[in-house]
């Protein structure tokens, strides 16, 4: 077998997107490695075009992404994407306005080191102290203390 044959070519493209994910987390391009891996096992099973190759190989590694990729992701980070969508430990806590709000123009917060947007009924300038009162997906929702 030659040293750039397809099947190798592609088992390397998905050994690349593979080590890719360790500096890159994020549970995406694995699937696309492994989509590299399944067009390399399926030429060396029988020769097809490359755009065959193509084909299989974006069709098989996006069904592979959404199918997967919420599991992977709740066993590898060990958290439900539900409670990290909740944020409720948060109400209550005092923050840092970092970013001006101008009332239903959202502005930043900073919370534990961490930048959120934040909305309030009022404008509130940076530097003003804030306690968060609730959430609307990832803004916080703020009132001035």
């Amino acid at each position: 077998m030659e040293l750039f044959s397809p099947p190798i070519l592609w088992f390397v493209i998905g050994l690349v997107c593979l080590l890719l994910e360790f500096i890159l987390p994020g549970i995406v391009i694995v699937f696309f490695g492994i989509g590299a891996w399944i067009v390399a096992l399926l030429l060396l099973l029988l020769p097809m075009p490359i755009e065959y190759q193509l084909l299989i190989f974006i069709s098989s590694s996006l069904f592979l992404l959404m199918a997967l990729r919420r599991n992977l992701q709740k066993w590898f980070f060990k958290e439900n994407a539900d409670d990290l969508l909740t944020m409720q430990e948060y109400v209550g806590e005092k923050a840092i306005v970092v970013e001006a709000i101008a009332g239903k123009m959202p502005g930043k917060v900073e919370l534990h080191g961490t930048r959120w947007e934040a909305e309030a009924e009022c404008e509130i300038a940076v530097g003003t102290p804030v306690i968060v009162r609730g959430k609307k997906n990832l803004t916080l929702l703020v009132e001035p203390l």
